[in-house]
């Protein structure tokens, strides 16, 4: 099996819920068996329209025998399955998977960027994957999550989520 790192995101709806049930929906998979996953983090949305609601973020391990092609459209097949319409770029959505890591992998396609092209860039992902994997390695940085979190200036607007999913 390849271990691999999805972020999961939601601002609309029931937030908590919707994350849960996504997370449940991803371990039903019997291709998927999900290792680790972090708190959820509320975090002011980036980008997209002025005045959408706070996300609540996290990041789940997991481990597949599925290719990254598979996985992505199996997080694009739940969030479907649970509300998620693209409107508009970094708009509010009821849920949002984001494949971040795939074992490493390095690959530039229209489909699929590895790592996620963003993610060293973002406290809303970096501090749940640091939670999970402090010693991740980017694989194109060759530094670790909790190397990439400690050089930001704004992971204290990650608030974590008081209660558990």
């Amino acid at each position: 099996m390849t271990q691999a790192y999805l972020g999961l995101g939601s601002n609309l709806g029931d937030r908590q819920q919707l994350l849960s049930a996504a997370r449940t929906a991803l371990a039903a998979k019997e291709q998927l068996r999900v290792t680790g996953a972090s708190a959820l983090y509320q975090t002011a949305p980036i980008g997209g329209p002025v005045g959408q609601p706070a996300f609540l973020n996290a990041v789940l391990e997991v481990e597949t025998t599925l290719s990254p092609q598979q996985l992505l459209a199996l997080g694009q097949v739940v969030e479907t399955r649970f509300g998620r319409q693209r409107r508009e770029h970094w708009g509010p959505r009821t849920l949002d998977i984001d494949l971040l890591d795939y074992d490493g992998t390095i690959c530039c396609g229209p489909e699929l960027t590895l790592p996620h092209p963003r993610l060293h860039l973002r406290a809303f992902v970096l501090v749940p994957l640091a939670e999970v994997a402090p010693d991740w390695r980017h694989p194109q940085l060759g530094r670790t999550a909790a190397q990439l979190l400690a050089a930001l200036t704004d992971a204290g607007a990650v608030e974590r989520w008081p209660h558990p999913w």
